[in-house]
């Protein structure tokens, strides 16, 4: 049996070009435009900082729009990944196994759905976060995405899953309409992957799109 891994699901990697704000969008709410001196009395209150929760996912959409791919991949939490990827696999896995897992998932990753995301960002218009919902060191957002079309505009709903890992937040995955990204590869790629060869035969198939 073959195998495309990441192929026939890059649609719903695509998602997360769906699922944030052009950078500069972003930049141009969060950054007023110059003004006359005045005294410092008068001078206007500084701009709220962005939610920590809320931070990680446009640095991770401003990387993706300037080809910062690295950068992007930083973003994501890669061992929460594998845990919802491979759900009871995961502990089978030895911690090398595991940490090339993550390696070679992010690896291909960038490779085949980063551009398409990049390239995405053509049709979008803006993003409308909902305040966060934080259960420990677990989070969730929720956000409408603006979509420019030829002859109309598309509202998308999405919401993110988020992961604290240290001092900082991570995307762990996002959810379209309700269909979240990694249960989809988990369901059409992994699990069968898993019941044919196992976490070598998983690998392998990584190594070769990798």
């Amino acid at each position: 049996m073959s195998h495309r891994f990441a192929g026939s699901s890059l649609s719903s990697l695509a998602a997360l070009a769906l699922a944030a704000p052009l950078w500069l969008s972003a930049a141009a709410v969060h950054a007023a435009p110059a003004a006359p001196a005045t005294p410092p009395a008068a001078a206007a209150p500084a701009q709220a900082a962005v939610n920590p929760v809320e931070k990680p996912i446009r640095t991770l959409i401003g990387a993706v729009r300037f080809g910062k791919f690295p950068m992007a991949i930083s973003m994501l939490d890669g061992e929460s990944q594998g845990k919802q990827l491979l759900g009871e696999d995961w502990a089978k896995g030895t911690p090398a196994q595991r940490a090339e897992f993550i390696k070679l998932f992010h690896g291909v990753f960038a490779k085949q759905a980063l551009p398409k995301i990049q390239k995405n960002f053509e049709h979008l218009e803006s993003m409308v976060y909902d305040a966060p919902e934080i259960t420990g060191e677990a989070a969730s957002i929720k956000s409408v995405v603006t979509i420019l079309h030829a002859l109309k505009k598309q509202e998308l709903k999405l919401k993110y899953k988020m992961q604290k890992v240290g001092a900082d937040w991570k995307v762990v995955d996002v959810a379209v309409l309700g269909d979240s990204m990694l249960k989809s590869i988990r369901e059409d790629q992994i699990i069968p992957i898993m019941k044919e060869g196992g976490w070598a035969k998983l690998l392998e198939l990584l190594r070769q799109k990798a």
